[in-house]
């Protein structure tokens, strides 16, 4: 292949195809015809003798040569619409731009009316759009553009995302008041002896039972549920479970009705429960370069 020859708007258009796996969708996000997408595939198949996408079904599935193209090419991509766009200044105040955030409903809770609040006053014409946000990283699509923020607990997030810590939590045991077992602060013995109500927020293991793991311990979980507000809260008056809950300010104030109403108290958590050195829980932001290179300042 001759590549002084070689269209590069060629490689648009087959990112988009390896995107989306659909020639029509693939002509949409590109804004153009859908006639005009498939010559593009015929040229570039024709030019790097390899069928690169087939049909299989309703869906065009990648060749392994396609497969292989595929990370150079979008990174290429990216590093050029980063050095043409370098010198474009983002006014916050003029933008109509809306952007998806993934979340789950505790983290709306804690972080998203401030943003809203301060996008009122510095940015009214942004837009934000909540997406549920699963248990773990949405990789695929954020490398769609289908998200451009993720708010979150990570372990991993590779190196292509642009990332942040943007905060750290300790974890309390609430229970209610006349709790027999919690009459005085708990240690782990009479920690792994509480039934306990897990807010999994759409995880499968969660920080405590993790931590426990580790230890060769493991503790008897009654109740779970993905809602982290009132309800929980309600729950837990009639019976003697014990949750470990995050102790951000912003959701001790969001749940200080629930409490009040429900005669519950909150601990620390004893000494190896999950906590050692009362080590925080480290959150992450994952965020597409796409749209966080220049609105990274207004959307954290």
């Amino acid at each position: 292949m001759n590549f002084s020859n070689f269209d590069l708007n060629l490689l648009r258009v087959l990112d988009a195809l390896l995107r989306e796996q659909n020639v029509s969708r693939a002509a949409e996000r590109l804004s153009l015809s859908q006639p005009a997408v498939s010559n593009a595939l015929g040229r570039l198949r024709e030019l790097l003798d390899d069928p690169l996408l087939v049909r299989v079904g309703r869906r065009m599935q990648p060749t392994p040569r396609a497969l292989a193209l595929e990370a150079p090419i979008r990174s290429a991509l990216r590093q050029l619409e980063q050095s043409l766009s370098a010198g474009e200044s983002f006014d916050p105040g003029e933008s109509r731009q809306r952007f998806r955030i993934a979340v789950t409903d505790y983290v709306e809770l804690v972080c998203m009316p401030r943003l809203l609040d301060r996008l009122s006053q510095k940015a009214p014409g942004i837009g934000i759009d909540i997406r549920h946000l699963s248990p773990s990283l949405p990789m695929e699509a954020l490398d769609k553009g289908e998200l451009d923020l993720v708010l979150g607990r990570f372990d991993e997030i590779p190196a292509r995302f642009a990332r942040r810590h943007w905060m750290s939590e300790t974890l309390k045991l609430a229970a209610r008041n006349d709790h027999p077992l919690l009459q005085a602060q708990p240690d782990l013995a009479t920690f792994l002896r509480l039934r306990h109500l897990w807010v999994h927020g759409g995880q499968t293991r969660g920080m405590v039972d993790q931590w426990l793991g580790e230890q060769g311990l493991s503790r008897q979980i009654l109740y779970t549920t993905p809602n982290s507000a009132g309800r929980a809260y309600r729950r837990r008056q009639r019976t003697d479970c014990g949750a470990a809950n995050r102790s951000s300010s912003a959701f001790r104030h969001a749940a200080a009705a629930a409490v009040v109403r429900t005669a519950l108290h909150s601990r620390p958590l004893p000494p190896g429960s999950g906590q050692p050195g009362a080590a925080p829980t480290r959150c992450r932001a994952a965020m597409a370069d796409r749209r966080n290179r220049r609105s990274r300042g207004v959307v954290l």
